[in-house]
């Protein structure tokens, strides 16, 4: 199994700024890609940012948030982050870090998509 715990929500004006980080812990070979998605109530979740293990880290953006949020990871300690800028109040949403994970379960080897708990970001003034 994995475990994905996420940081950073909370409070912040429009045009304020956040850092989202997330840690994935377990015994993990591999994490390809890593991510976040968010929800807003009522809606389906969505994609907000993925960023790949491999080479530099290619990223997809969702259209709504490019040139204001940027994402990262440290392959070695199996995390990722999720800087915001320049926010908006559609933003606000519960944000969910996502992983798709190869991990050891008992004595096998399983890939499988693992998400975080979520952390409510709210942008309000």
């Amino acid at each position: 199994q994995v475990q994905l715990v996420e940081s950073g929500g909370g409070l912040v004006q429009p045009g304020g700024s956040l850092r989202l980080s997330c840690e994935a812990s377990g015994r993990i070979v591999s994490i390809n890609p890593m991510g976040w998605y968010r929800q807003t109530p009522g809606k389906q979740r969505e994609l907000v940012a993925v960023i790949s293990s491999a080479g530099s880290g290619s990223t997809n953006y969702a259209d709504s948030v490019k040139g204001r949020f940027t994402i990262s990871r440290d392959n070695a300690k199996n995390t990722v982050s999720l800087q915001m800028s320049s926010l908006k109040p559609e933003d606000t949403a519960v944000y969910y870090c996502n992983a798709n994970a190869v991990a050891w379960v008992g004595s096998s080897l399983y890939p499988s998509v693992y998400w975080g708990q979520g952390t409510q970001v709210t942008v309000s003034s």
